[in-house]
């Protein structure tokens, strides 16, 4: 029996990866967290043979994670990262999945954890691939996002979203046609996005920065912008953003 520790600072994503997992009978999940720096602690106290990890999170990366490690399980890693990381991935027997994981590609990864502890693959040089990956890592960003209503998806591509926003406990993509349900929280989409094009302006608003065709100075040290789609949407920044965002608008 593997078992297993799951770790990624998208709530989203642990759940979609406890639901594979639960149909899988080699697996037992002892435990989950979106904080690496508790997640630590939690891994050396329950020792799992095989940590599920995220790799682009705040404050600590996945491999900021590993090198803190002193118990060392099998890692699958999940990842967004460009085909150099993949390549090292192949390379050095590392076990991965990229987002969002599929099912099919689940049960391959898990199956090749199992070959490496039975002897059948060499086993991952985790520590080489930290060295090849050190200052090799390029984000890839993606350039649709989903919204889904009951059995349909629909694809929207980025560059035709002026904003996200939070609305009776629901996000959605605002376009000039109309706005999509996401299945992604604001704080969620703020690190998955590119941050050179999107800026979070405040707690329940994330802008996209082509958009944005005025500024104006508000009370109480706030920002207001006018964008450019048809409605000339009016948002606020609040003043704990403000700062930051003239620096990305170059004021």
């Amino acid at each position: 029996m593997l078992t297993a520790y799951l770790l990624d600072d998208e709530h989203l994503a642990i759940e979609r990866l406890t639901r594979l997992l639960s149909a899988d009978p080699r697996i037992q999940i002892l435990g989950s967290s979106k904080d690496p720096v508790d997640a630590i602690e939690e891994i050396e106290a329950l020792r799992p043979n095989l940590l599920f990890l995220d790799i682009q999170m705040p404050e600590l990366d996945g491999f900021a994670v590993l090198r803190r490690l002193a118990h060392q399980p099998l890692v699958i890693f999940t990842t967004a990262y460009d085909q150099y990381a993949l390549q090292a991935f192949e390379t050095n027997s590392i076990a991965y999945l990229l987002k969002p994981v599929e099912a099919a590609k689940l049960t391959q990864a898990i199956t090749k954890v199992e070959a490496i502890r039975g002897g059948q693959q060499p086993a991952p040089d985790i520590a080489n691939l930290l060295n090849q990956l050190a200052t090799k890592l390029t984000p890839v960003y993606p350039e649709r996002i989903s919204s889904k209503t009951g059995d349909r998806t629909e694809f929207i591509d980025l560059t035709r979203v002026t904003h996200f926003y939070a609305e009776d406990k629901l996000t959605f993509a605002a376009t000039d046609s109309k706005s999509y349900i996401i299945d992604q929280t604001i704080a969620e989409l703020e690190t998955r996005l590119d941050p050179a094009h999107f800026f979070r302006i405040h707690r329940s608003t994330l802008v996209n920065l082509a958009y944005v065709a005025e500024l104006y100075t508000y009370f109480g040290g706030k920002l207001m912008l006018r964008l450019k789609d048809a409605k000339k949407t009016e948002l606020t920044a609040s003043k704990e953003r403000a700062k930051e965002l003239r620096d990305k608008l170059g004021l």
